[in-house]
């Protein structure tokens, strides 16, 4: 094994550069050359590289963001650029290739392997939606990020006497409304699993009132939707994953909840403020492991894997289960949040 390249796909997640980081200082301890994809599979398309060294990852490991860029760019929308795909990885001379990225990159990597490309994979998502790994870097983050927001909009809430809306990101999965909500001491949480009962969050607003309690917060995800199931979006168009851009659900609640209760409410949009800046420490240590995992999987020669935490190790599990069904919030967990609604 002498040349690999890596890449970084889909919305960009604190601990991508730890990523980083670790597979070119793994691969440089057995003499491997790390050539740095730009912007996720665009940057294999248009053959876009930069070469990755031990003077190139100095001082990113508390960097947010990538320093290889990202897209949601999609090669299988055109038959013609996943041949491109194919003919830059041979043109390269790359004998394996990395893959950091969510459910789109990596379903994406799935079908490469099939057709004979060596790929493994590296889980990320702020959304903590992946399956068969117990955590993805980048979420610890975003809770983390969310959570103080929670604790700050507590107090300007009970000085004003409001209703108080916080927007956190979850498409299809609450995992961040879950964790931020219940670290945050929110009053309701909202989560796309559980289709939103308004009636259920008026009652419980009136209920608070009625115990003296002159505020409320409220966390929803930006994937949550009302029982008739429709989602709350900014625009129709479509990216090249087949996603619509979401948001608004937030701002759509809180005039719901003006309306009906006459109390004075507002919404706060977290939006990319949670998956931006320095990771934790947590996802510092996650996304280093991972990148010495991917490592060793490529010298085992252990294609079409992708590095996963269970438990407290970091095992392998095919890309394809990973990216099989969306890991979504743990109803127990969403039990155990609901004893504090209200």
């Amino acid at each position: 094994m002498k040349r690999i390249g890596m890449l970084t796909g889909g919305g960009d997640c604190p601990g991508l550069n730890p990523v980083i980081r670790a597979v070119v200082k793994r691969a440089y301890h057995e003499g491997i050359e790390v050539i740095g994809i730009k912007n996720g599979w665009k940057g294999l398309i248009e053959n876009e590289t930069m070469p990755l060294d031990l003077r190139a990852v100095s001082g990113i490991l508390p960097r947010g963001g990538t320093i290889l860029g990202t897209s949601r760019t999609n090669p299988y929308k055109k038959p013609e650029d996943v041949e491109k795909v194919k003919a830059n990885i041979k043109k390269l001379g790359l004998e394996a290739l990395i893959a950091i990225g969510g459910e789109d990159t990596l379903g994406v990597s799935a079908k490469l392997y099939k057709e004979g490309v060596n790929v493994v994979g590296v889980p990320k998502t702020i959304d903590n939606d992946l399956s068969c790994t117990d955590f993805t870097f980048g979420f610890d983050t975003a809770v983390n990020i969310a959570t103080e927001a929670v604790d700050r909009l507590h107090t300007t809430a009970e000085s004003h006497h409001r209703i108080i809306v916080c927007e956190v990101m979850g498409r299809h999965a609450g995992w961040i409304a879950v964790y931020a909500g219940m670290a945050g001491g929110a009053d309701i949480i909202l989560v796309p699993e559980i289709p939103i009962d308004v009636e259920e969050v008026y009652s419980l607003i009136k209920k608070r009132r009625e115990q003296g309690k002159t505020f409320s917060i409220i966390v929803v995800a930006e994937g949550a939707k009302f029982k008739k199931g429709q989602l709350v979006t900014q625009e129709e168009k479509l990216d090249s994953f087949g996603h619509v851009r979401l948001g608004g659900i937030g701002q759509t609640l809180s005039e719901l909840i003006e309306e009906k209760t006459g109390l004075e409410t507002r919404v706060t949009v977290l939006g990319h403020i949670q998956r931006g800046g320095t990771p934790s420490a947590f996802d510092r240590v996650l996304g280093t492991r991972f990148g010495v995992k991917a490592v060793e999987l490529v010298l085992q020669k252990k294609f079409g894997q992708m590095v996963s935490l269970q438990g407290n190790k970091i095992e392998a599990v095919p890309i394809e289960k990973a990216v099989g069904e969306l890991k979504t919030v743990d109803l127990d967990l969403y039990n155990i949040a609901k004893i504090f609604f209200g």
